[in-house]
């Protein structure tokens, strides 16, 4: 799972053919930040600032984004809190420069970094939602997870007893048709992460 992330540079949003926000966001993404998102509308691709993290229709608390930032794809259809997103084909993606997991090494949890070898921003799949909260609207995302036990790369992180998940990449080639794709459909897009175009690095020692 995926609870940090350094979003896209708002000087490096040209690499991806798009025009720039017109919003602010921080460097470095937690589950509650507000932060960029990428979703179709009516086939015209728009910026939206959302939550880390996705807060359901009928949650008026912004601090449950705090346990809804990742979202499993066996279970995402189902589970209460994603699955009107899910019935409703709210695709979106993350435009991102890195993502952070903990590694342990030698019994230790390390925060490291996972980022494209070219060093160009990629997309990560998510879903959207949207609520009301004190009469505000709140739109919110969660990014899809798929299963990385046996994926020679991300199978590296998370504790060594735990399921290894890993996120989504969409490719440039296949992010409009991502977009607006409907449930029936997405599984078409649920790519492992490519080999031989990300690598890793040491941040720093977390305590966990």
């Amino acid at each position: 799972m995926c609870a940090n992330y350094e979003p896209i540079s708002k000087d490096r949003v040209h690499l991806l053919d798009l025009l720039e926000p017109t919003f602010d966001y921080k460097a470095d993404i937690y589950p509650g930040y507000d932060c960029p998102l990428i979703f179709s509308n009516n086939g015209n691709i728009e910026w939206r600032s959302v939550k880390f993290g996705l807060i359901p229709k009928w949650k008026h608390d912004l601090k449950y984004s705090r346990f809804t930032y990742n979202a499993r794809t066996e279970t995402v259809s189902t589970l209460h809190s994603f699955r009107h997103a899910w019935a409703k084909s709210q695709f979106a993606l993350i435009p991102v420069e890195k993502i952070y997991e903990p590694k342990y090494v030698n019994g230790k949890a390390e925060r490291w970094g996972i980022y494209r070898e070219d060093r160009m921003p990629f997309t990560v799949a998510a879903i959207y939602e949207s609520t009301i909260i004190e009469g505000q609207q709140v739109r919110s995302m969660a990014m899809l997870t798929i299963n990385a036990d046996n994926h020679p790369f991300m199978s590296q992180f998370h504790k060594p007893e735990d399921e290894k998940r890993s996120i989504i990449v969409i490719p440039e080639e296949y992010r409009e048709d991502w977009l607006n794709c409907k449930k029936e459909d997405a599984d078409q897009f649920f790519f492992e992460m490519p080999i031989g175009e990300f690598s890793t690095s040491s941040i720093r020692r977390l305590q966990i």
